[in-house]
């Protein structure tokens, strides 16, 4: 597969050419990468005016992902998830439908801020589950919700996978939104490899109208890297008006070392990639099956994630996660009930016998049987928009009882707020920020 973002820039570089325009390094070296580290300059095309060679590298990536059209981010998902719901309202507000939007209640806090400024109703749906990374949302769940809710969302929202490895069935949900004339998004930010498994799970395969993926969290791209993905049973309206959704949010000096990332990774998938991700994850398979043979117990079923329950192996998850770090390995989160391990190709099978040693070295200790405490239902005083544009302070959180949450205190990872903006902190809450180290919140004044 061709790379003509990679071949425009290196043919500029090899002219040595008097650089009169940004950036201001003019190519010399600093850090290294800079002599193809450019602007949008005549022949490189405009990110999300594209027609040239920006426009082509995307054209490889739609192919290669089965979409109706994907494009480029340089500014992660989360760029991708405020032109989402940008797009769910503009077409709502067409078709003369409410701005309201039914998700599930572990979604990123870019979801909650962008819904926020946009002034979009969010209905949460918080499922099954009692963790507050994980919100299982099953189709059963729902087709009851979608047909006892006062209003009709405009769209359903889901973040699958998510950051504890559970896969939602997407296809069971995009059957149920079928039915009931509902859009359904995705965040796909963790699950951007999902679409080369030998059994293809990648939303849009399923039947998701819409999804991000972070290309640089499970692909070999330069963080930032990130795809809009419309799907074939879209709206024509989200392939029409998605590059000036984006361009809403986006800055206008994209990074060109990241869309030459993007565009090499176009390559990188066409050649050979799914063979190679499949025998790495039947490795990776192998690794979980002796971790729970020595004791180790895992959730989730993401492939290429491997997420430990720490305490009934007799640690918390800060603990493991130390542990891990004085032994030259660094994981991708750790609080003190999970230890999360994100893995990829590039790993390769060296890193996974690493991972086996260092893991099966740490010995078993006595359960911990101290359980999380549970997220209660939150109790919204104020519009997340009122809230997010109110005066606010910060105060430690053990004297913000009764007070209104302000904007989300979470840090990322895992970026899923415990409170949402405009909900009065409980007790029941306080002890929950307690419990996961937050001990400043940002309330209205």
């Amino acid at each position: 597969m061709n790379t003509p973002i990679c071949d425009f820039v290196r043919e500029y570089e090899k002219k040595h050419t008097l650089r009169l325009h940004m950036p201001g390094h003019k190519g010399e070296e600093l850090l290294g990468p800079e002599k193809y580290d450019i602007t949008e300059i005549d022949g490189a095309d405009v990110l999300y005016r594209a027609n040239g060679i920006i426009a082509e590298s995307q054209k490889n990536a739609s192919v290669l992902f089965g979409s109706k059209k994907t494009l480029y981010s340089t500014e992660g998902s989360s760029l991708c998830i405020r032109a989402m719901l940008f797009l769910v309202k503009a077409y709502a507000v067409k078709n003369g439908r409410g701005a309201v939007i039914a998700a599930g209640r572990n979604a990123h806090k870019v979801f909650m801020t962008a819904a926020a400024l946009l002034d979009i109703d969010v209905r949460w749906l918080k499922g099954n589950s009692r963790e507050i990374l994980s919100c299982e949302i099953t189709a059963e769940y729902l087709d009851r919700y979608l047909q006892s809710a006062d209003e009709k969302p405009a769209a359903v929202y889901i973040t699958s996978p998510d950051y504890l490895g559970n896969l939602s069935d997407i296809k069971g949900l995009a059957e149920v939104c079928g039915r009931h004339s509902v859009l359904l998004i995705v965040d796909n930010a963790h699950g951007a490899y999902l679409n080369f498994l030998d059994e293809n799970k990648h939303p849009l395969h399923l039947g998701a109208h819409m999804c991000c993926d972070s290309a640089h969290k499970t692909l070999p791209a330069l963080t930032g890297g990130a795809y809009l993905h419309i799907g074939e049973n879209a709206p024509v309206f989200f392939s029409e008006n998605a590059e000036n959704a984006l361009s809403m949010f986006s800055s206008t000096s994209p990074s060109y070392l990241i869309l030459q990332s993007l565009d090499k990774v176009n390559e990188y998938l066409a050649d050979g990639y799914k063979q190679k991700l499949n025998e790495f994850v039947r490795s990776v398979l192998q690794l979980k099956k002796k971790l729970q043979e020595n004791g180790y117990s895992l959730t989730g079923a993401e492939p290429l994630k491997i997420c430990i329950r720490t305490k009934p192996y007799g640690y918390t998850g800060e603990e493991l996660g130390n542990i891990l770090k004085e032994k030259n390995a660094v994981c991708e989160f750790y609080d003190k009930d999970f230890c999360v391990l994100m893995l990829s190709v590039q790993n390769g099978k060296e890193g996974i016998a690493e991972l086996e040693k260092i893991l099966c070295s740490v010995p078993k200790k006595e359960e911990i049987k101290a359980l999380p405490p549970e997220i209660p239902e939150g109790k919204s005083r104020i519009s997340m928009k009122e809230a997010l544009f109110s005066v606010s302070e910060y105060l430690p959180t053990q004297e913000c009882e009764g007070k209104i949450l302000a904007s989300p205190c979470v840090s990322c990872p895992p970026a899923v707020p415990i409170a949402v903006c405009g909900d009065v902190i409980t007790k029941e809450l306080t002890e929950c920020f307690k419990y996961y180290n937050i001990d400043t919140l940002c309330v209205v004044k």
